[in-house]
């Protein structure tokens, strides 16, 4: 992240505190004080759990360190969490795959076309069936094969790739490998993974056919954080479609491709936004 700014530089601050009074008041004035122009603000507050966020996009001619020393004392006063990026500056994301190639070709299309704020510095396969594609987009190709009695070895290059490559986000788009929860805990925050919507329904390799054997009449994705908890993670985006008794199983996992592709590149563009905020096990998503 850069600290300098130039004449008018677009910053988006985002943070998370108990609630209370002055919040909005405070933050507000210390951005008016350093010349900001706010052109964007969102704010809840939980009742359930008593915390309080916000998001707000502005305009200052103030270098970074400048501000972000101005908000240190609030930070302190309100046990306030906090980020100060460059608004649209894109994001260094690594994408993990094992063989499905629709999740990963649709970011990388979109980074191309320039209609997703992430760049993204490297493709890591468990297997190199997505090499082409990703030497097709001029993406670097990492491939680390991963085995039961290999396993510790390939997260170890997985990490060092992530410090290397100097990684804000990872995306398991149609990754096949479990996470530890060591390297679960290293990301957090900072990782999201895609599945379909029959999980736990419908566990194993051919969930769509089992769905159609049972005649399911949606079908769906769920884009979230990955924690330690398989497939449990902070929901961020789901996405959902009707079907009916005329989808065949091939049918059922184009629809559900599709949607996994919907829902992981909203996801993916939400959190290099910096509109998504933790709240415990949810989150608070500000579009």
């Amino acid at each position: 992240m850069s600290t300098l700014a130039t004449e008018g530089t677009a910053w988006v601050l985002s943070l998370s505190c108990p609630d209370g009074p002055g919040i909005v008041h405070a933050v507000t004035g210390v951005l008016a004080e350093h010349g900001g122009n706010i052109t964007e603000s969102q704010q809840f507050g939980d009742p359930d759990t008593g915390l309080f966020f916000m998001r707000v996009e502005v305009t200052s001619p103030a270098p970074r360190n400048e501000i972000a020393a101005a908000l240190a004392p609030l930070a302190e006063r309100f046990s306030m969490e906090w980020s100060l990026d460059v608004s649209g500056r894109p994001m260094r994301t690594l994408v993990l795959v094992s063989t499905s190639a629709h999740c990963v070709n649709d970011l990388l299309f979109r980074e191309r076309e320039g209609t997703l704020p992430i760049e993204i510095v490297g493709v890591v396969g468990n297997h190199d069936n997505l090499k082409d594609l990703t030497t097709f987009y001029g993406k670097a190709f990492h491939h680390i094969p991963v085995t039961r009695d290999s396993k510790a070895e390939s997260e170890v290059a997985l990490i060092g790739l992530v410090d290397d490559l100097d990684v804000e986000l990872v995306v398991l788009a149609r990754y096949m490998q479990i996470l530890s929860p060591e390297l679960c805990e290293r990301l957090s925050g900072r990782a999201i993974n895609i599945h379909h919507s029959f999980l736990p329904s419908f566990k194993g390799a051919r969930p769509y056919l089992q769905a159609h054997d049972r005649g399911v009449k949606l079908i769906g994705a769920t884009a979230h954080y990955v924690t330690s908890d398989l497939d449990e993670g902070p929901i961020i985006e789901q996405d959902v479609e009707r079907v009916d008794h005329t989808f065949a199983p091939e049918a059922l996992a184009a629809t559900g491709a599709d949607l996994e592709r919907r829902a992981l590149s909203r996801a993916v563009r939400w959190h290099a936004e910096h509109r998504i905020l933790l709240n415990g096990h949810r989150t608070i998503v500000f579009r």
